[in-house]
């Protein structure tokens, strides 16, 4: 089950953009891929994992409908400023047992989150090849395990992006992103409360306020060699001055994830549309 949630997330993690600007490709692809990734356990967790998985490749370049390495989206508003779009994302569920700082609380759930997300292009020049955006994504999130559903809150996540296309020629492509994260109380309350039930000598009873979140900045590099897409990225978020940031579960000011992904494409559409991003 933790490996369904981990594919979900790494399809809906927003860290690896799919720069093909200004290109004619395939309607659709299909594939298989694999990746590691390495990340906390939660955002200010100091405790790390290490994963190693295949997942499913799918892109869709639609009107409406786009899947991609990014994220699956569908577009409610398109002119050549601006895009409304439905957004997703994902976190991974996390065993309180093997975590020190959670040890005797319950586990965390994986989390979906969906909302609308509205872009608007700030400056592009297809000729040097490079895209500036600003993405305001916000987005419902829901505490899941085929069970039972249950409302995590909201977040806020506006991004500022630079996207740099075919680098020196040689079809490497740069996506740098940088912007704040913001969260109501629920979602705080989420990963860093402590109910009184669970204190103790060394973790504190402990309720969160809503509001900043934390700074995030992300950065992905990407290359098509004929059939197989090959990629990496990281991401860094500090986590100081947050209004959770007296929590006994945040270990940690600065977390970090990474990680390395290929994709071998065995199927595509013989009807080519330009790619817009």
């Amino acid at each position: 089950m933790k490996r369904f949630f981990l594919i979900v997330t790494l399809v809906c993690l927003n860290s690896t953009p799919d720069l093909v600007q200004g290109k004619q490709l395939p309607l659709w692809e299909a594939g298989i891929g694999g990746t590691t990734l390495f990340m906390p356990d939660y955002r200010g967790s100091d405790e790390y994992r290490g994963y190693l998985l295949p997942f499913p490749f799918l892109v869709y370049r639609g009107d409406i409908l786009k899947i991609d390495q990014e994220q699956i989206s569908s577009i409610f508003f398109k002119t050549r400023r601006l895009q409304l779009d439905m957004s997703f994302h994902g976190s991974v569920p996390v065993n309180s047992a093997q975590n020190k700082a959670r040890k005797g609380m319950p586990d965390l759930d994986p989390t979906f989150e969906f909302g609308p997300s509205l872009q608007v292009l700030l400056a592009e020049d297809k000729t040097a090849g490079y895209k500036i955006t600003l993405t305001f994504p916000v987005r419902a999130v829901i505490a899941a395990n085929f069970s039972n559903l249950s409302s995590a809150g909201w977040t806020f996540t506006p991004r500022l992006n630079l996207d740099q296309f075919n680098i020196g020629r040689k079809g490497w492509d740069l996506g740098l992103s940088l912007g704040p994260i913001f969260g109501d109380q629920a979602y705080h309350n989420y990963y860093y409360q402590v109910d009184k039930a669970y204190a103790t000598p060394e973790r504190s009873a402990y309720s969160a306020q809503g509001g900043y979140g934390g700074m995030q900045c992300a950065l992905s590099l990407s290359k098509y060699f004929k059939k197989v897409l090959f990629g990496l990225f990281v991401r860094a978020e500090s986590l100081q001055g947050t209004a959770f940031s007296e929590s006994p579960l945040l270990k940690a000011d600065i977390s970090v994830m990474g990680g390395l992904y290929f994709s071998w494409i065995f199927m595509e559409s013989k009807t080519l549309v330009e790619a817009d991003k």
